[in-house]
């Protein structure tokens, strides 16, 4: 497994710039929405974005006067992210976790749970429980299916919304809602799938 996730840091590490380019104007302002709008109405909320790539997504929610902090294993994506956004982001393999319990209000975790083995799946989703403060949301979202392969370069543990919402709910979280995307799409079609969850 150790090889694994290596080996997909390996690739985000050579095409650093590509992924950039390449993500940097997609449309997720619904996956904001999902995790903004279970969040108190206030500014200053503590965000971790859980896969912050290089940064757009710390940037939106630095913009609306949020205190964002982004983690990633890729070492050349938390350099993109420092520059890009000015927030704090901390470097760290998703299967060697070291978070600070009961910080965060809110955890943006969109297209990076399913890049973590599935061995460790649920032991990383309680330590994320575990850094939310009461009440916390987590918001995800992943490539559905039901296997682990690799795509390329790149491991990936995909799931389909009955299995991932076992695994979300034997970590301690309620579940509070779930969609697929894209929006209007014939169901076997919208290959995403996101679970909006909230520590109780």
């Amino acid at each position: 497994m150790e090889e694994y996730v290596n080996k997909t840091l390996m690739h985000y590490e050579n095409s650093a710039e590509s992924f950039w380019q390449g993500t940097k104007d997609h449309d997720v302002f619904q996956n904001y929405a999902a995790l903004q709008t279970r969040l108190p109405e206030r500014s200053g909320m503590r965000i971790l974005d859980f896969g912050c790539g290089p940064g757009r997504d710390l940037k939106h929610f630095k913009g609306r006067n949020h205190i964002p902090t982004g983690i990633d294993g890729c070492e050349a994506f938390c350099k993109m992210a420092r520059d890009f956004s000015g927030c704090e982001v901390l470097c760290q393999n998703f299967c060697n976790l070291d978070l600070p319990a009961n910080e965060f209000d809110g955890i943006f975790a969109n297209a990076s749970l399913f890049h973590i083995p599935k061995k460790d799946f649920s032991r990383v989703l309680s330590e994320l429980y575990a850094c939310l403060k009461t009440g916390g949301i987590l918001f995800s979202s992943n490539p559905r299916g039901n296997c682990e392969q690799f795509d390329g370069s790149r491991y990936g543990h995909y799931m389909e919304f009955d299995d991932y919402v076992k695994y979300v709910e034997d970590a301690g979280f309620t579940l509070v809602d779930h969609y697929y995307r894209p929006t209007g799409w014939p169901r076997e079609e919208q290959t995403w799938l996101a679970v909006v969850c909230q520590k109780v």
